[in-house]
């Protein structure tokens, strides 16, 4: 019986199929290691998860568990909802659970006992164009329109530490704007940028 020998291709930079594989599997496993460690700080969370707000905008407080036993709270997750409604539009959408997960783990590494203070959560798409239209900060397609993005700020906690908390986590993209006074944080890509 003949054996077949498969070429080792090469490309033009010299990269070999064998070590361009190998140097994928590599970088994935790379961009996944945040998210584990950030799914092993909620691992390590207690039977239940509870979140604080103060809606800087409409005074509303909340302080509610949105997880326990191992699952979602129905009741708590439509309280968070609601207070992170587009207050301008009274539009109120299904918060992303994953961006939930984040706030509650950044709160955990501040040891932060106070409410987190709400300046932007969801965004209706009419709204959004209306503050772009007021503010070049303002992206067009802003994650706050798919309800995965909030801008925050946490009582005793220095803003700068906020962002590096948030920053330190890697679970997606971190705005800093200390003239406005808060920290924008989103489960999109990870990525930093300064307002």
């Amino acid at each position: 019986m003949q054996q077949k020998t498969i070429p080792d291709l090469t490309w033009s930079s010299g990269v070999s199929r064998r070590r361009f594989l190998k140097l994928g599997a590599l970088s994935l496993a790379g961009m996944m290691l945040p998210m584990s460690a950030f799914a092993s700080l909620l691992e390590r969370s207690p039977a239940e998860r509870r979140l604080a707000f103060y809606n800087t905008h409409t005074g509303e407080s909340l302080n509610t568990v949105y997880w326990a036993s191992g699952d979602f709270v129905s009741d708590g997750l439509q309280e968070i909802d609601h207070i992170l409604r587009d207050f301008r539009a009274d539009e109120v959408a299904a918060m992303d659970r994953g961006l939930l997960d984040l706030l509650y783990v950044l709160q955990g590494q501040l040891g932060a006992r106070k409410p987190f203070q709400i300046i932007s959560g969801y965004r209706s798409p009419n709204t959004n164009a209306m503050l772009r239209s007021q503010s070049g900060g303002v992206a067009r397609h802003s994650l706050h329109m798919d309800a995965k993005a909030i801008d925050i700020r946490l009582p005793g906690v220095e803003l700068s530490h906020l962002r590096d908390a948030a920053l330190g986590l890697k679970a997606g993209g971190v705005g800093y704007y200390p003239g406005s006074n808060f920290v924008h944080v989103d489960v999109g890509r990870v990525r930093r940028w300064q307002g």
